[in-house]
Formats: C-alpha cells, sequence, structure tokens
C-alpha cells in the first residue's frame, strides 16, 4: 500500500502536505525520479494540468522547448511536473488546494 507524496524536498507545498499527511514518504523528483508508469498514470487522469506552467523553469524555456510533449517536458526537467503529486494506496492526488486536504485529511 503505497502512500507516497512525488515533488520537491525543498518545495513549501510538499513539506506542508508531507507534514500533514503522517505516514506518507516524499521522492524527491529530482533525486530519484518518478516511474513512467506512474508519470504515464498521472498525466491521464490530470492531462496538461500536471505541466506547470507558472514556474520558474517553465519561464526559462525557449518557445520550442515549450511546444514539445508535455510528459517528454517532464521527464527532462522534473521541475515542471505540477506539485505534490500524491499516491494515495493507488489514488491520485495533484495540488495541494482544499478540496485535496479535504479529501485525505478528512
Amino acid at each position: 500500500m503505497s502512500q507516497r507524496i512525488y515533488g520537491l524536498k525543498n518545495c513549501d507545498t510538499c513539506r506542508k502536505a508531507l507534514k500533514a499527511l503522517a505516514g506518507y514518504e516524499l521522492v524527491d523528483l529530482r533525486a530519484d525520479g518518478i516511474t513512467d508508469a506512474l508519470l504515464e498514470a498521472a498525466f491521464k487522469q490530470f492531462g496538461d494540468a500536471l505541466l506547470n506552467t507558472r514556474s520558474t523553469t517553465w519561464r526559462g524555456l525557449s518557445d520550442s522547448e515549450r511546444s514539445g510533449a508535455p510528459l517528454a517536458l517532464i521527464r527532462a526537467h522534473p521541475a515542471l511536473m505540477k506539485r505534490p503529486l500524491i499516491d494515495a494506496a493507488g489514488v491520485l492526488y495533484l495540488g495541494w488546494g482544499k478540496d485535496v486536504q479535504a479529501e485525505l485529511l478528512g
């Protein structure tokens, strides 16, 4: 039964989610990566919302790089994935908004 938060160890939102969700482990996207199967499942569920177009990494990309396939961009630049991606025993949640908090914290 996996209870993981996929994000970045220095991301404030990921740290908030980790603190609130006892028993979850943080998987750092830069250091540990994410499996292709999980990334594809997340993209199938969340679509383009998985790509964080508000990040500094996104703003640093050229127009030709931005036009690439979202999954290829995330694989090349893990910080482009919207965070956190939460795997709660096989159910995926994206972000740490009030809706996700209500769902996971009851």
